[in-house]
């Protein structure tokens, strides 16, 4: 019986733990032609101050990526003067405290400025990141966008860290 109680309590407090505001992220790779096969999800969990994003993603170049909320709930391309931008459509990065620059998730830069997604040698990534400048109800809508490149939180040399083009990108649909 004792056993029984502890694998109750277990179960109860797992439960009493879970966010109720989590929501699941369907990513896909993107290119000039559009939307293009799902990659995994990012869960995204609101904890006391920020949020979680759990990556559960395969089929990406190993390494750090930039990671960003972006201001539009569109993966589309767009083209901008002759040239086609995979999943332009999203738009810049999120920022609602119209910060005058890109900078470090825990800074005072954009709104939608993650910590760097890592992927392993296998393609893999299922490290959790925390945002501790963001809650659910302001990114619900919006695009979440993986880049090529990683993020260096500044905009020298390159601008918005230097991550490059966007590889895969998902919509953030709130429960």
């Amino acid at each position: 019986m004792r056993n029984v109680k502890c694998l109750l309590a277990g179960a109860c407090m797992t439960l009493s733990m879970q966010a109720v505001s989590d929501t699941t992220v369907t990513m896909h790779l993107v290119s000039e032609k559009g939307v293009g096969e799902a990659i995994g999800t990012v869960q995204i969990s609101e904890a006391k101050k920020g949020i979680v994003l759990t990556p559960m993603l395969s089929g990406l170049s190993a390494g750090l990526h930039g990671f960003h909320v972006h201001e539009n709930g569109s993966c589309e391309p767009s083209t901008k003067g002759g040239k086609v931008t995979p999943a332009g459509a999203a738009g810049s990065h999120l920022n609602l405290n119209d910060a005058k620059h890109h900078g470090a998730p825990w800074g005072k830069g954009h709104t939608g400025d993650l910590p760097a997604l890592f992927v392993n040698d296998d393609g893999v990534a299922q490290h959790p990141v925390f945002a501790p400048n963001l809650k659910m109800k302001p990114i619900d809508g919006k695009a979440l966008i993986i880049h090529e490149g990683g993020d260096n939180y500044s905009d020298t040399p390159q601008p918005l860290g230097g991550g490059g083009a966007r590889v895969a990108c998902g919509i953030i649909k709130g429960n």
